[in-house]
């Protein structure tokens, strides 16, 4: 698939998550949970770095599991510690269980963590038209609004940076240049 979208650059595995994956609108609560997570960690790396390792993430965080990941204890921080196979920073690990704990609050207490998410979109994704990618944006004021109620309720690392990035790779946002043929694929989607 020949496209106008440049960031993945010329490694095929990228291509085949931006061909198969980014802006693919998520629905799912805990799927959604699963991408705010990793992109957490992505915070001051590339999304490739967390993308080449997902798997592992997967496997190391129990599925992404919230009940199981609320309930780490001391011993299973220092595992994941110690696994290579992620990335080892404590404060995005303590970041995730912190995280776990939220979505369970959320799910049992309010409407569920992806019609949080999706309320500030009324539940369709935006369509943006960009014509380059010079044109898109990396963080807006919706991302800033989502970053500020997440930050609120004591989600870390989730900047509206992040939260714009999160927000690109859920489908909240289609982002593919106009010129992209996904662009027009991702549309009908919705």
């Amino acid at each position: 698939m020949t496209n106008g979208c440049t960031w993945y650059g010329d490694d095929p595995f990228y291509k085949a998550y931006h061909d198969e994956e980014w802006g693919v609108p998520i629905y799912d609560g805990r799927a959604l949970y699963e991408k705010l997570i990793l992109d957490g960690f992505q915070a001051g790396l590339s999304w490739i770095t967390i993308l080449r390792k997902r798997e592992n993430f997967i496997a190391a965080f129990d599925g992404f599991n919230p009940e199981l990941i609320a309930r780490y204890d001391d011993a299973k921080i220092e595992s994941l510690m110690q696994d290579a196979g992620i990335v080892r920073n404590r404060a995005k690990i303590l970041g995730t269980i912190a995280g776990a704990k939220l979505f369970l609050e959320i799910e049992e207490k309010e409407s569920g963590f992806s019609n949080l998410l999706w309320s500030y979109l009324d539940g369709k994704p935006i369509q943006n038209s960009w014509t380059s990618m010079g044109q898109v944006p990396a963080e807006t004021p919706l991302s800033q609004a989502i970053s500020k109620d997440l930050k609120k309720r004591g989600f870390k690392f989730v900047g509206p940076t992040i939260v714009y990035a999160f927000m690109q790779a859920v489908g909240m946002i289609n982002d593919h240049v106009v010129s992209c043929p996904r662009h027009a694929e991702v549309k009908l989607l919705v």
